[in-house]
């Protein structure tokens, strides 16, 4: 796949209704149990799912760390798309910002995920926020595994 500068996209089909994959990305009961690379958590996380809602979770590390980030709800299409900005806070305040865009499709019983982000001042950035997401939709497909 070829991949601007300045992002990057996923594709990942999982063995789940579309609703079930939407609740996955937009509840915090599930969120949770997904969205951090292996051996972080989320201890705390809140949203206000409508466009122009923030959201804003706490990503602790296997050492204890923690790291905050959040951002904005630009576009809500229930089981279709989902548009939020990113950003990792510091020093208590946002630091730059991205886009993440998510694309839902939905396969007779099975749903298709896209998911791009864009926006990175570097390519170590991306590069890392790419390696993050691949992680966290591998946890995402055994999560709805244990769901059947």
């Amino acid at each position: 796949m070829s991949e601007a500068s300045d992002g990057f996209a996923l594709t990942r089909l999982f063995d789940a209704p579309v609703d079930l994959v939407w609740r996955c990305f937009t509840e915090q009961e599930h969120l949770a149990r997904w969205s951090a690379p292996r051996g972080y958590t989320i201890p705390k996380g809140e949203g206000d799912l409508r466009v122009g809602g923030r959201w804003r979770c706490c990503m602790r590390d296997p050492d204890g760390g923690e790291h905050w980030l959040g951002g904005v709800y630009r576009e809500i299409v229930p089981h279709q798309r989902l548009v939020m900005t990113h950003a990792w806070e510091e020093n208590g305040m946002p630091g730059p910002e991205t886009l993440v865009t998510v694309r839902f499709e939905d396969l007779s019983g099975r749903t298709k995920v896209t998911l791009e982000q864009t926006g990175f001042a570097s390519e170590e950035a991306r590069d890392g926020h790419r390696g993050g997401w691949s992680e966290c939709l591998d946890l995402l497909a055994e999560y709805l595994s244990t769901m059947r």
